[in-house]
């Protein structure tokens, strides 16, 4: 299926923004990746921050489709480390998805010197996240599941090396290198994880 204009400006601006920075990537370079003329593209978007905007919520809103409703959280907590791997799967695929590899590498580059990043970044990569692990947490701990603690600091430790793992994959993808052995290691996290906080652990 042939893509938009819209989304061939979405992609454009990806690649550039993921390779230059946001301040490195201008209008009129990204219409001249598209193969438009720059006022062509304010048929599209108001300016290049509007473009952002279009992306961030675009990525932010499929990465957490999975498991981001109240009644799916409800009900998948539940499930207790079967929950946990699926949360842990969904936030490895995105290491591997292009669009969502690419936006992380962006934010790489902007946290130290773009305030507006460094918001969407803690959004987009740990409040959302924290608060649907946080609520799991919380009902697997009335239920029984795993023993009592902070469900926000489980929360927080279980997420940190997810992150990690993540920007790991991403550090070896640039350089050419496997990350193969970086995929494992979100399974044996939530083996070893779990083991910490189970009921029925010995």
């Amino acid at each position: 299926m042939q893509k938009t204009t819209k989304e061939k400006i979405l992609d454009a601006a990806l690649n550039l923004f993921a390779q230059k920075g946001y301040k490195g990537a201008s209008v009129r370079m990204i219409a001249r990746e598209v193969g438009i003329r720059e006022s062509a593209l304010y048929n599209h978007f108001k300016n290049k921050e509007d473009i952002l905007d279009t992306i961030v919520s675009t990525l932010s809103s499929s990465s957490l489709s999975l498991i981001s409703s109240s009644s799916s959280i409800e009900q998948s907590a539940l499930k207790g480390k079967k929950f946990l791997r699926e949360f842990a799967t969904s936030f490895k695929l995105l290491s591997y998805d292009d669009k969502s590899e690419k936006f992380f590498r962006f934010m790489m580059i902007e946290l130290m010197q773009n305030k507006k990043i460094r918001d969407i970044f803690l959004n987009y990569f740990l409040k959302e996240h924290l608060k649907i692990l946080s609520k799991a947490f919380f009902i697997m701990m009335q239920e029984g599941i795993i023993l009592s603690s902070d469900p926000m600091l489980m929360a927080r430790e279980f997420l940190s090396p997810l992150f990690f793992y993540r920007m790991q994959a991403t550090l070896l993808k640039l350089d050419n290198e496997s990350s193969s052995n970086t995929s494992t290691l979100f399974e044996k996290h939530i083996d070893f994880f779990w083991d910490m906080i189970s009921s029925s652990s010995p």
